[in-house]
């Protein structure tokens, strides 16, 4: 192939890079970056109380922050693969909307601050989840139906 030949564009790329990013897509990716910055900010904190604080059970306080910590990172990475309009982005973020919503449950259920809490957690997922499943999310992504090779 010579330089003044370039390979032809895949199809599923061509079509994604078309045109601008819907706005459904950008509030999702805010909505999942929002979740994400949320769980690594609680993940430190918890961690920092853990290390600084008196907990009952030091080990136990440190791991619970490293791992919400971690745990933030996939939505950040889906948010951050949903602007840059990456099709493998929306399964990360599905998956981070699913698991939300029995946490939100469980903060309904308790007799504390928390309920407002899970009140808010739950109208974010549950409108991010509309938000990713939304027709026009997907073709901007790139994703095809079932049987549908065009």
């Amino acid at each position: 192939m010579s330089s003044d030949q370039k390979p032809a564009p895949d199809t599923a790329e061509a079509a994604v890079a078309e045109g601008p990013r819907p706005r459904r897509l950008t509030y999702a990716a805010v909505l999942a970056g929002l979740e994400g910055a949320a769980l690594v900010a609680g993940g430190l904190w918890v961690l920092v109380l853990g290390i600084t604080g008196d907990p009952d059970d030091r080990q136990q306080a440190v791991t619970l922050g490293i791992t919400l910590a971690v745990l933030g990172l996939l939505p950040l990475l889906a948010a951050r693969g949903l602007l840059l309009r990456r099709g493998w982005s929306r399964g990360p973020a599905v998956i981070t909307q699913i698991m939300a919503l029995p946490v939100a449950y469980s903060l309904l259920q308790s007799n504390s601050m928390a309920i407002p809490a899970g009140i808010a957690l739950a109208v974010v997922a549950v409108a991010a989840l509309v938000l990713l499943v939304n027709g026009e999310t997907t073709r901007a992504l790139g994703i095809k139906g079932p049987g549908r090779s065009e």
